[in-house]
């Protein structure tokens, strides 16, 4: 039998397909959904929290199709999953501001990380400032700038708008 050109290279797409199918990975970012099809204009066929494991269908690009544990299927564009669970944690062991469901999740927060983000620089980074005499109006201006809240609208549209992520222009229209 003669192997041409054609052969070798679905033999390396389908090998390098199935190399991905079955692969564990986890959503890493908050407002992931799992999408109808490989578009994020395309409908929602379910949210998944972050820290969610799911396992890669199909996929190698852009967008990955992948299955949940209770057996969701569809598309999540691969920037919002990593290869590695989630180091941080989400509740304090008291069902903290998630309440008890997020107990069984992987993900929890330190109390004085999260407290640190409300409030400002941590107890060292405030020392090295005024260890080096950096003006008051420094600190005010980082901190009004920390207090700032963007919604999920507002994110959206920041990303759909700039063309950004899962939102950005596929060349050749692809996935």
């Amino acid at each position: 039998m003669k192997i041409n050109g054609t052969m070798v290279v679905a033999a390396v797409l389908l090998a390098a397909s199935l190399a991905l199918a079955d692969e564990i990975r986890w959503v890493s970012s908050d407002g992931t959904s799992l999408k109808s099809e490989a578009s994020a204009s395309s409908l929602s066929v379910a949210e998944v929290p972050v820290g969610t494991e799911v396992t890669v269908v199909e996929g190698g690009g852009r967008w990955l199709k992948v299955r949940t544990a209770a057996g969701k299927e569809g598309w999540v564009y691969a920037g919002k999953i990593s290869d590695t669970p989630p180091a941080a944690e989400v509740s304090g062991g008291d069902g903290g501001i998630f309440g008890d469901s997020m107990q069984k999740s992987q993900i929890t927060t330190a109390k004085a990380d999260s407290a640190r983000s409300i409030r400002g620089l941590s107890p060292e980074a405030a020392r090295y400032a005024k260890d080096r005499g950096t003006p008051e109006v420094y600190k005010k201006s980082l901190d009004l700038i920390l207090s700032r809240k963007v919604s999920d609208r507002e994110l959206k549209a920041f990303l759909t708008e700039g063309r950004i992520g899962e939102y950005a222009p596929v060349p050749g229209g692809g996935k």
